[in-house]
């Protein structure tokens, strides 16, 4: 029987999201800066070593794995990592995270390897302000990926949009027309002040309590206690009922009370808590102990006690973490 995984508030860990790679064919505006230096290879996690990390979070009591990036398709071997991941015992369900742009591709290779849910970015539906926020993205390229995926047999897809103000905010109802005439979920998530990306993030700021006003121009909404193993809030919409729209609310409804994850970067940092720097270094771990698990893993444990009750988001002043998202597993 795994056992389960607890942090030194009693909360249970049994959702991990790695990171395979912080690499990504992107540079959206939230997430990292225009120019960015990655990380070399030799300092990210080889395939195995993820693999053997997932395991072991599995024989722990760890029944999601959410697989980030980056961008994590565009790491080599990455639909062979997901049919290991996935035929683990114990595993309830894989998922990924895309900015979409490689879909068309491997929507029904990552189907048929076992990931049974996808969230795909989608922050605009005007090429031109696309093509802005993302800085390198093409609209078109990754809308033929979500049409892909939805041809693929994924168990569900999700769209994910971080809300700015000045930037897409006047988008939102046409992004929930976009998921509803598709059949689609879609997350509306306020911007998270992860890394210095050269303004002030309150500028844009864009809280759930204004994109739900907002949606509620168009739609009548019913409230819901559904859960998805994650962060999210959800509402229903009362004439469309195969579409679920979901707040992430980091700054205006705080959901530490209830975290049930950690986030494993593609360096190895294990990180306890998105907006703190608490790691631990499981690559080193991993490289000084090939074949004993049992160090690692009560390294884990201690680890756990330590992590946070609550992240401290703020969004004026300094930047309180200087990891960027794409980092940390986004």
């Amino acid at each position: 029987m795994a056992s389960a995984l607890q942090d030194g508030f009693g909360r249970t860990i049994d959702y991990l999201r790695m990171s395979v790679t912080d690499r990504c064919d992107f540079r959206c505006v939230y997430c990292m800066a225009e120019q960015m230096t990655f990380l070399p290879r030799q300092q990210v996690l080889t395939l195995e070593e993820l693999y053997r990390l997932a395991a072991l979070f599995v024989g722990q009591g760890v029944r999601k794995i959410r697989l980030t990036g980056g961008e994590p398709l565009v790491r080599q071997g990455i639909v062979g990592l997901c049919r290991r991941i996935a035929a683990l015992p114990g595993l309830r369900e894989l998922v990924l995270t895309s900015n979409g742009s490689q879909l068309e591709r491997l929507a029904r290779p990552l189907a048929e390897a076992g990931v049974k849910r996808l969230n795909v970015s989608l922050d605009s539906l005007d090429p031109a302000r696309f093509r802005a926020i993302t800085r390198t993205g093409e609209l078109a390229q990754v809308l033929a990926g979500i049409e892909a995926a939805q041809q693929a047999g994924f168990e569900r897809i999700k769209l994910n949009t971080v809300v700015m103000k000045g930037r897409n905010a006047d988008e939102v109802l046409d992004l929930v027309g976009f998921a509803v005439e598709r059949g689609l979920d879609i997350s509306f998530i306020e911007e998270m002040p992860l890394g210095e990306v050269g303004r002030s993030r309150d500028e844009a700021f864009c809280s759930s309590d204004e994109v739900r006003a907002l949606i509620e121009r168009g739609y009548a909404l019913l409230d819901s206690a559904e859960q998805s193993g994650g962060p999210a809030r959800y509402v229903r919409l009362r004439d469309h009922g195969q579409t679920r729209i979901g707040f992430i609310s980091p700054h205006s409804h705080n959901f530490c009370a209830t975290c049930n994850r950690v986030r494993l970067t593609a360096e190895g940092r294990l990180l306890l808590c998105l907006g703190h720097e608490h790691s631990l270094d499981l690559r080193g771990l991993l490289r000084r102990h090939p074949t004993e698990d049992g160090p690692v893993l009560e390294a884990i444990g201690k680890a756990l006690l330590r992590k946070p009750q609550r992240h401290e988001f703020a969004l004026h002043g300094e930047v309180q973490v200087l990891r960027f998202m794409n980092a940390s597993g986004g």
